[in-house]
């Protein structure tokens, strides 16, 4: 009887760590505008043509966008660059997020990223910085090693400063990096990046 009440104890525990594990991977990121808001509910137009349903988590924090510059970015700056990777091993910057010093640490690291075929986010330290003939080359640092980026000229450059739930209305451009999926199809945001002089990078 005791083996039997161990074994279904298991199976209880394994079931659990996969269901969380499951609901752990259920979150897309949502890049459009919002039409409306009714009510909590934003109504959100998608890039891709689609209406989403979003609502904020009740510890949900905003942050907005606010146009930059090559010069913005300064040995120390805690940034996050969307890439490509160049033959050489390095990465070609397709767009470059500057966070506030409040929103350090934010997602760090360097993964797979969906804005185009083969990119890569990287959220990280700025260790050196050197100007090139067309651009800037950084070098990033973070917990498990380190990325040296081109910046060219161009580049799509934005501050993240904190933002407010003010900000979030009709006509509004967000970028919500993680939207928990919930029952009857309703996404759920910790975070919503919002443009507030400029777009969000989409």
């Amino acid at each position: 009887m005791r083996i039997a009440g161990i074994r279904r104890s298991t199976a209880a525990c394994l079931t659990v760590l996969v269901v969380s594990a499951a609901s752990a991977q259920e979150t897309v990121r949502v890049r459009g505008s919002i039409e409306r808001v009714d009510g909590s509910v934003y109504v959100v137009r998608s890039r891709d043509g689609s209406q989403l349903n979003l609502t904020l988590a009740a510890n949900a924090a905003v942050a907005a966008s606010v146009k930059s510059g090559l010069s913005d970015i300064k040995p120390g700056s805690y940034i996050g660059v969307a890439a490509l990777p160049l033959p050489d091993g390095n990465q070609r910057a397709l767009e470059v997020h500057i966070f506030d010093e409040s929103m350090r640490g934010t997602a760090e690291g360097h993964r797979p990223w969906d804005l185009q075929p083969n990119s890569t986010m990287t959220n990280a330290t700025v260790e050196q910085i050197a100007a090139t003939t067309d651009g800037h080359s950084v070098t990033l640092r973070y917990k498990d090693g380190e990325k040296k980026i081109i910046i060219p000229l161009g580049t799509v450059i934005v501050t993240y400063l904190p933002g407010s739930v003010s900000e979030l209305k009709p006509g509004a451009t967000i970028f919500v990096p993680a939207a928990a999926k919930q029952p009857g199809g309703t996404l759920q945001a910790q975070r919503v990046m919002v443009g507030r002089d400029v777009s969000p990078p989409q």
